[in-house]
């Protein structure tokens, strides 16, 4: 059936695109992701092909952004082990050990400052944070006041002074282990790492020694490298890291919108249209 497939939609990065695949389908028009993420995708070898991209950012971004909300919110008020303590037999605790973190007029820091980074942000309004962030390029004044945002220009400055810093980047070979062990030790030992984009954006080694010698205080992972990470990592084993599996958009409602944006691309495509969320290769 090869000649006659003209648009691939990808779920959970499958169907796999290599170059094998593309030469076995010489009318195939265009790929529609489910996700924002394209880089598990050669994006120029499928262009060589004459094959068009699109992902789906419209529907991700907020439930990706109330995912990293969540984390942040769990981490800072330790969730995951005061539920353990309360399901525990004999329920058995000192309240000097269970002491969160006070989220309301802390400070934010947001590293990437995209549809699901600006989310983030207006969520970290109303919880009275206070928001810096890095980003490419700088956000228009209007956009910055509306969340009430302060542009750091250089990653440091705000690694310097964030309570909780959010990564929320693309993976590309520019932000491959973007947050390593010299970012971590820039980082407030009280800070806590957020991580919503890719486990390779982290470099892990780096993230494990600062977690197990107090260089920060806390991580919140929704991404790992890999996925899932072997059950002897290290990072399974440590009580100031929160894990999930890749949750971000992981809602009935996102997964019916993800596949309605994709519907709308393909169509473009086929109709010779413009793509409303065309990728091109960099």
């Amino acid at each position: 059936v090869g000649k006659k497939v003209q648009a691939i939609y990808l779920w959970w990065h499958k169907p796999v695109i290599d170059k094998e695949l593309l030469q076995s389908l010489p009318n195939l028009k265009v790929i529609a992701n489910s996700g924002v993420g394209m880089d598990h995708l050669d994006l120029k070898l499928v262009a060589s092909f004459g094959v068009k991209m699109a992902n789906a950012p419209r529907a991700v971004s907020s439930s990706t952004a109330d995912t990293g909300m969540a984390l942040l919110l769990a981490s800072a008020r330790r969730l995951v082990e005061v539920h353990n303590i309360s399901i525990s037999p004999r329920m058995e605790y000192c309240e000097a050990d269970i002491l969160g973190v006070k989220v309301a007029g802390g400070t934010l820091g947001i590293i990437g400052m995209g549809s699901i980074g600006y989310k983030i942000a207006l969520r970290a309004k109303a919880f009275e944070m206070n928001i810096l962030y890095h980003n490419r390029t700088q956000r228009k004044a209007q956009e910055e006041q509306a969340v009430g945002a302060t542009y750091c220009k250089k990653i440091d400055n705000l690694l310097q002074q964030a309570d909780f810093v959010m990564v929320a980047v693309s993976l590309t070979p520019q932000t491959h282990k973007l947050i390593g062990k010299r970012e971590l030790e820039l980082m407030k030992p009280t800070a806590t790492l957020i991580n919503i984009s890719r486990g390779a954006v982290v470099d892990q080694d780096a993230l494990v020694a600062a977690l197990q010698t107090g260089v920060i205080r806390a991580a919140a992972l929704d991404v790992t490298s890999p996925e899932p990470l072997p059950r002897d990592h290290p990072l399974l084993k440590l009580k100031n890291v929160i894990i999930t599996p890749h949750l971000g958009i992981k809602t009935d409602k996102a997964s019916y919108m993800i596949t309605e944006e994709a519907v709308e691309n393909i169509l473009a495509a086929l109709n010779g249209l413009p793509l409303p969320s065309e990728v091109l290769p960099s």
